[in-house]
């Protein structure tokens, strides 16, 4: 690792990603990796545009490469280093993924200056759902809760 310290080595392994996906023309300037037991064990860069996939995030992609190559859908004992602080999708993505920690270089303001501005995602979950701009209305519930009475009744099913 040339005798850096271990954090910004892999910090740069993301940047580097970054700069690679832009370069393809994959999608914006965001790059992504997973480590763990320092190796990369995924890999991702922003492919919004070459996929036609607005979930394809630098964070999502490689949260997908590092779960697909353990063999799990959890990060636990992982590090996700990421060139951009993580918009509120990747960081439910993040949440759910359960990884030990999360280094980011750029911040969102950063991202909200070259046109990247998540903003108003933070300003309409903190909303009630009532009064965000995108509708989104409760519809069949009681229909829908029988999928999940039949959950908790299931003996082989894997909570996480």
């Amino acid at each position: 690792m040339q005798n850096e310290p271990t954090h910004i080595y892999w910090m740069r392994e993301a940047i580097s990603l970054s700069q690679e996906g832009m370069k393809q023309g994959q999608g914006g300037p965001f790059g992504a990796i997973v480590v763990k037991d320092n190796k990369i064990i995924g890999k991702g860069f922003n492919r919004v545009l070459g996929s036609n996939d607005p979930t394809a995030h630098a964070e999502v992609e490689a949260i997908r490469d590092a779960c697909k190559n353990l063999g799990s859908f959890q990060l636990e004992g992982c590090v996700i280093y990421t060139s951009c602080e993580p918009c509120p999708m990747c960081m439910g993505a993040i949440y759910w993924a359960r990884p030990a920690a999360v280094y980011y270089a750029n911040n969102r303001q950063d991202a909200a200056d070259i046109g990247f501005d998540d903003d108003f995602i933070y300003q309409e979950l903190a909303m009630p759902l009532n009064m965000r701009k995108l509708p989104i209305k409760e519809l069949l519930r009681e229909e829908a809760l029988q999928a999940f009475r039949a959950w908790t009744k299931k003996d082989d099913r894997t909570s996480y």
